[in-house]
């Protein structure tokens, strides 16, 4: 059985909703970061990255990184639609979802949510924190133009959606900000989703 390794309030969140979606079985094996768990020996042996989320499969091997983890369940279950078949649809599919993950996320949220691994100095890491909060928000603002019109980033629910929802997650529910109106829509009609509500349960989201 497939085993999703997942910490809680993590990117994970995302491959969880995936997983729930697609609906078949799987285990969900919880790492704990408040003890580091995802740099203990057992953990390494299987993902030397030391990350969440990381994917265990049916024959043994791991797959890790959201964009390819995100894929292969796509790919793996084409009757469940998550990602189009036609090569325009797959790249902006790819594009939405490495924008959420690669720029939202890398790229600006963790600036605001670690800024110590930038920098040691207590007050250029409020100047890193502020840079890292009107990064993710003038992201936002680039998905809301692109939300115009649309339930889904790319008209149907896709991979790209999850990949979107953890971003608003952490900057609605976690860190407190307002969302732009499409975006806020987004999260709203996402949180609607059975397979959310799951993710959100075991979060312990209201």
């Amino acid at each position: 059985m497939t085993t999703l390794c997942y910490a809680d309030k993590t990117c994970a969140i995302g491959i969880h909703i995936l997983l729930e979606e697609i609906g078949a079985p799987y285990d969900l094996r919880v790492v704990d970061f408040s003890t580091k768990e995802q740099k203990s020996p057992e953990y390494l042996a299987m993902n030397p990255k030391g990350k969440v989320p990381a994917l265990i499969r049916d024959d043994g091997s791991v797959l890790t990184e959201f964009a390819a983890i995100a894929t292969w369940l796509a790919m793996t279950n084409p009757e469940k639609k998550l990602m189009p078949t036609d090569p325009e649809g797959m790249a902006r599919t790819l594009e939405a979802l490495d924008f959420a993950v690669g720029t939202l996320h890398m790229l600006s949220w963790r600036l605001w949510r670690r800024p110590s691994a930038y920098v040691s100095d207590e007050e250029a890491q409020k100047e890193v924190q502020q840079r890292g909060r009107d990064a993710v928000l003038a992201g936002l603002e680039v998905v809301n133009d692109q939300l115009e019109g649309k339930e889904f980033l790319i008209g149907d629910f896709s991979i790209a959606d999850p990949a979107l929802y953890y971003v608003e997650y952490w900057a609605a529910d976690v860190a407190g900000w307002p969302l732009p109106a499409n975006v806020q829509a987004h999260f709203d009609r996402m949180k609607t989703r059975p397979s959310v509500q799951a993710s959100r349960k075991q979060e312990r989201v209201a």
